[in-house]
């Protein structure tokens, strides 16, 4: 696996690019030689986030890390992306049988560790949607704590989704049919 190493709003150390090309070369043996890893770095205020994506045929494994430190911000991605390509084994498999980019002999099943951490639903709410505007639904989802709030728009009549955003902004999803 190559793994390219760039910053963004900051000068990348010698120390910080061994490290992430150490730490990343962990997920080497899950990849062929020609699969590219990109590692961007940078900072914004006192936060030191770590962006890596691995786009190998057709599927892109990806992991956004934020911490005070950056060393700390590379072994959570690094966790990330293998529990990624654990979690999704049996679909990468079956997506890229014959395959020459990723090596499916080295990726432990999850069946392995616990059978426990499979997702389910613990929690179903109900409730009812009045139309509003963006601004009101923004206002609603801050009102409750919530990162994030359905709404129906006002002016489309469609469900929307508003949330909150790592950077502190907030994103708008609106359906396409």
């Amino acid at each position: 696996m190559k793994i390219i190493v760039s910053g963004k709003n900051m000068q990348v150390t010698n120390a910080l690019k061994d490290t992430a090309i150490k730490k990343l070369g962990k997920l080497d043996k899950y990849f062929h030689k020609d699969v590219e890893a990109e590692v961007t770095m940078s900072v914004e205020k006192d936060r030191q986030i770590l962006e890596v994506t691995i786009p190998f045929a057709g599927t892109i494994l990806r992991a956004e890390e934020a911490t005070s430190d950056m060393y700390a911000s590379i072994d959570k991605a690094v966790d990330i992306l293998e529990r990624q390509v654990k979690k999704h084994k049996t679909k990468l498999e079956k997506r890229h049988r014959g395959s020459e980019t990723i090596r499916f002999e080295n990726i432990p099943s999850m069946r392995e560790e616990k059978e426990d951490d499979e997702p389910k639903i613990v929690k179903t709410k109900k409730f009812a949607m009045k139309p509003m505007d963006e601004e009101e639904a923004v206002l609603q989802m801050e009102l409750l704590g919530h990162n994030f709030f359905v709404f129906t728009n006002g002016e489309t009549e469609e469900v929307n989704v508003v949330y909150k955003r790592k950077d502190g902004d907030y994103g708008l999803i609106e359906p396409e049919i």
